[in-house]
């Protein structure tokens, strides 16, 4: 990682419901996050993933930034214990300040928000309007589905193959932080 103290986004799934792979992953990546004393911004979730996430990174000695909208904090979804907390009026801007104070994003396996996030900020790399790395962590396959309509809108030219490299794979959350430390966009 190039920043002295860099910064990452992270998108992932508030559901507590999930595998616990997927919590093994998200606390992981948590320690790795501290451990490289990379400040995390997440949406100030306190359940599923982000939950963990957040509290395993603080856990650890490391910062996590809580950015979340007003009504989110008014229907007691907001974590408590945050290094920070910023409240926005819109979700809208909310987004824009995540990707606006990131020096990459990592999109956990989640649900319809996490690919909504995720699906916009590949959107702002394509137009030039976020240009750092985009990586998705793929723990048990989660992403193929979506990685293969990625092959087939290109297949079929509603993108052009240079949008392939929009994004970087991760299977682990190791090979998460190799990709931020050796990070060319």
């Amino acid at each position: 990682m190039q920043d002295v103290n860099p910064v990452v986004v992270v998108y992932c799934a508030s559901s507590p419901e999930i595998d616990k792979s997927y919590f093994e992953d998200a606390e992981k990546l948590g320690v790795l996050l501290a451990e490289n004393n990379v400040t995390c911004i997440t949406g100030a979730g306190k359940q599923g993933l982000m939950g963990l996430l957040n509290d395993t990174v603080m856990s650890h000695g490391g910062k996590v930034k809580g950015i979340i909208p007003g009504f989110m904090v008014d229907a007691g979804w907001c974590h408590d214990s945050l290094t920070e907390t910023v409240i926005t009026k819109t979700i809208h801007e909310r987004k824009e300040l995540m990707a606006q104070l990131s020096d990459a994003a990592i999109a956990l396996p989640g649900g319809i928000g996490t690919l909504e996030e995720l699906s916009e900020i590949i959107t702002w790399k394509q137009l030039g309007l976020f240009k750092n790395p985009v990586i998705l962590l793929n723990t048990n396959n989660y992403y193929e589905p979506l990685l293969t309509f990625f092959e087939s809108m290109i297949e079929q030219k509603f993108m052009d193959q240079s949008y392939a490299k929009l994004l970087q794979v991760a299977s682990s959350p190791e090979e998460v932080i190799y990709i931020l430390r050796n990070k060319t966009d």
